[in-house]
């Protein structure tokens, strides 16, 4: 018996053990090893493992197809976990030729066989678990137990296995997490090439950078600040000087008090715009077609916070991008 969990079935389906382990329903003898806690997840380059946490949704298909894509582009070692949570209401719309689900044991066996059936294209060292209990408290004891440096979800909701991966859950993951959370919300068509990192200029939004740096080696990088002007009759030449101020002063001093390397230095790009962040952001993001965007959390202001408060949800759905959250770690490359 595990804290806050208790594992149903974690099964190695790596290609080679497929047929053996269908059959075991055992805890796996995988021996990662935990996370240091106090260092931050991405300080020695791209995950070595990750963990897709799925409610086994259509709409989480899109989650897994990134984890793969990024699994392989880092030869990272894939985790695929669903949460059996107690569901609110059956959801015949969604499965109207299932019997109704009445005893843990039913639901597990379900949910293996989609889970089985879901990775059974992928060729990659692979880890499924199906555990029951709180969705975020159990997923993120799952990704400290397995050594995962990052953690990926869906947008997705899903009746049958419970509330998963909406809102709360992610929030909290947000917040009590030490690993980056990733919000896949589109399709993967290839790798991430164009990633923003929106900052505050705050030493979170600092790690964020760091994050995507550590994560995605010679990507282009985009430094995003989004700031209100007072007066809204203010003219536009006025508006640029302003932008252009705190491109050299504020950002500048940001970016020179982050101690990236200079290979990173010399890829990044800022951009500095006067507006609401949210709707300046969702506009740059569209206009631009950034693949990723970045975002600390603990900021002073703007998304940073708002993310991490009662409208977590809403932002998530409304940012036209995946999206990956960094908490700030207790250890720091930044100052």
């Amino acid at each position: 018996m595990k804290s806050l969990t208790r594992i149903l079935a974690a099964t190695d389906l790596s290609a080679p053990a497929r047929h053996a382990t269908e059959r075991a329903a055992l805890v796996s003898k995988d021996t990662a090893a935990p996370l240091d806690m106090n260092e931050p997840a991405w300080i020695k380059g791209p995950p070595r493992r990750l963990l897709l946490a799925t409610d086994l949704s259509a709409r989480c298909d899109r989650a897994l197809d990134r984890a793969a894509q990024l699994a392989r582009e880092w030869q990272s070692t894939l985790v695929v976990m669903t949460v059996l949570e107690t569901p609110e209401r059956p959801d015949p719309l969604a499965v109207p030729t299932w019997p109704p689900i009445e005893t843990d044991e039913s639901r597990r066996h379900l949910a293996q066989r989609q889970l089985q059936r879901d990775v059974a294209d992928l060729r990659m060292p692979m880890h499924v678990r199906i555990a029951h209990g709180d969705a975020a408290s159990t997923i993120g004891q799952a990704a400290a137990d397995d050594g995962c440096d990052l953690i990926v979800t869906g947008m997705a909701r899903n009746e049958l296995f419970g509330r998963f991966l909406l809102g709360s859950t992610v929030e909290q993951l947000a917040r009590t997490v030490p690993q980056p959370v990733l919000v896949v919300r589109n399709r993967a068509h290839g790798r991430y090439q164009r990633i923003l990192v929106a900052t505050d200029f705050s030493e979170a939004s600092c790690h964020a950078l760091h994050a995507a740096a550590h994560f995605f080696p010679g990507r282009e990088l985009i430094v995003y600040h989004a700031h209100t002007i007072p007066f809204a009759g203010t003219a536009e030449l006025a508006r640029d000087r302003i932008s252009h101020s705190i491109e050299v002063g504020e950002c500048a001093a940001f970016l020179a008090g982050s101690n990236l390397p200079a290979e990173v230095r010399g890829r990044l790009q800022v951009a500095i715009e006067d507006g609401g962040l949210e709707s300046a952001l969702g506009r740059y993001v569209r206009e631009h077609d950034v693949d990723l965007a970045v975002l600390g959390t603990h900021g002073r202001t703007g998304l940073m916070n708002v993310l991490l408060g009662s409208t977590a949800a809403r932002l998530l759905h409304w940012l036209p991008c995946d999206t990956m959250i960094v908490r700030k770690p207790r250890s720091s490359p930044c100052g």
